[in-house]
């Protein structure tokens, strides 16, 4: 059983940065993360393996954003910089099941708004 809860979300102008932080429970061997904006698909942003090499990112999202796992401190990770509108979204956290969209395990979703 995996647990997840994210923080870290807040309302931030465009080109600023933030810190997403997903703290877990258990042993995934695979973690994500994900965004939703409103009347969107779910789309995943970043996903990381237990071996911190196999990180991949999304097209829109490469360059800008960086996603770590500590795995001392139970805690994932997305820095995220030169933030743009079309971020604004809830984001998720998510571990196993392949970290696609039907990942095993949700965290709650943290809000993050970006203004032009």
């Amino acid at each position: 059983q995996v647990q997840l809860v994210e923080s870290g979300g807040g309302s931030v102008q465009a080109g600023g940065s933030l810190r997403l932080s997903c703290v877990f429970s258990g042993f995934p061997y695979c973690m994500a993360w994900f965004r939703q904006a409103p009347e969107k698909e779910r789309e995943r942003v970043a996903y990381i393996l237990t071996s911190q090499s196999s990180a991949r990112y999304g097209d829109s999202v490469k360059g800008r954003f960086t996603i770590s796992r500590d795995n001392a401190k139970n805690t994932l990770y997305l820095q995220m910089n030169s933030l743009k509108p079309e971020d604004t979204a809830m984001y998720y956290c998510a571990a196993n099941g392949g970290c696609g969209v039907n990942a095993a395990y949700w965290g709650q979703g943290t809000q993050v708004t970006v203004s032009s």
